[in-house]
């Protein structure tokens, strides 16, 4: 694998999109398209011009080949995907409708299910700036958790950055299931990337300090239509073990959600925000710039059908701060 700025490991489904407007089980016929927490920020950031590899297993099936295929075209690194003779490639279908949305999932024994420690390409997590995780990849498996946390251990003890994002999902585990392993990937990363959602469902209530406290330097708060706050640490003081850490804060930065005239399908923002801010912090940008990046491609995002389709190139994001809050699309 060749060296890149960012490693991420996940998993990637196939998604099957209901016409606009339709609601799901309705569509005479479906887009279909991928979709994954970790893929969408591999997809945003390759977008960014950033060179990024993701790791997962696919089912060696049609979807599998179709996606590894949209991947590579691209330009994510995919030689650490691996296609899985016996179990399939994970589906997921849902709608877009302007009232909710309705998603149905299809990855019990899934190819991603079987992702274990083996499945690393420890030296390329050792040579990149960052290692990317969602705390998802871990709740789909207890070997996918193995995985994920023994690349986030190799990460750190290579010094790479650790960003985490927990992305809860509470269809696959339970809210003290959840709760754990938001702890323990916490406990290693050096950036949390959390949604204020995601922190309420699991009983965090206030958790820039949460994550402060438990030493992690920089977090971001990601609040929907409300905007989104980033906080660091002056002088973090952390060690390997998790529990006791410390340090000042450096400041407070907080940016508001662009406008966007017409949200045609708000799910893939979340990542889409990550992607953005962590293309600014991998260029060296100071917190607002980063903030405000990170807004511009979520808003990219919501204004298209799918996680992928709206991911902005630099031209697309420049533009679009350059200019009005509105977003045309």
């Amino acid at each position: 694998m060749p060296e890149n700025e960012v490693v991420t490991v996940g998993e990637v489904m196939a998604l099957l999109l209901a016409p606009a407007g339709v609601p799901l089980g309705e569509g005479v016929q479906y887009e279909q398209q991928h979709a994954g927490a970790e893929s969408n920020v591999a997809v945003g950031l390759a977008r960014l011009g950033h060179r990024v590899a993701f790791v997962s297993r696919l089912g060696d099936d049609r979807l599998g080949r179709r996606i590894l295929r949209d991947l590579r075209g691209e330009g994510v690194d995919v030689s650490a995907v691996a296609l899985d003779a016996d179990l399939p490639t994970g589906l997921i279908l849902r709608d877009a409708l302007g009232h909710g949305i309705a998603v149905d999932y299809h990855r019990a024994g899934s190819a991603a299910t079987r992702l274990e420690p083996a499945s690393l390409p420890l030296e390329a997590i050792r040579n990149a700036r960052v290692l990317h995780l969602t705390g998802i990849t871990a709740a789909i498996s207890e070997s996918a958790r193995a995985c994920v946390l023994a690349a986030a251990t190799a990460a750190r003890e290579a010094g790479v950055a650790v960003t985490v994002d927990p992305n809860v999902r509470m269809r696959l585990a339970t809210a003290d299931r959840w709760r754990a392993i938001v702890e323990e990937l916490t406990d290693l990363a050096d950036v949390l990337l959390i949604g204020a959602d995601d922190a309420a469902s699991v009983g965090i209530d206030a958790p820039i300090a949460w994550a402060h406290e438990r030493g992690v330097a920089t977090v971001v708060l990601k609040d929907g239509a409300r905007g989104a706050t980033e906080s660091q640490l002056s002088s973090p003081l952390r060690t390997d073990a998790p529990g006791r850490h410390g340090g000042e804060s450096a400041g407070v930065w907080r940016q508001p959600a662009l406008t966007v005239p017409h949200v045609v399908d708000p799910v893939g923002a979340g990542d889409a925000f990550a992607a953005g801010w962590l293309s600014a912090w991998l260029r060296g940008l100071d917190p607002d710039r980063r903030l405000a990046e990170a807004a511009a491609v979520a808003a990219c995002v919501v204004g298209t059908r799918g996680d992928v389709p709206g991911l902005p190139d630099p031209a697309t994001r420049d533009r679009l701060l350059a200019g009005s809050q509105e977003v045309a699309r």
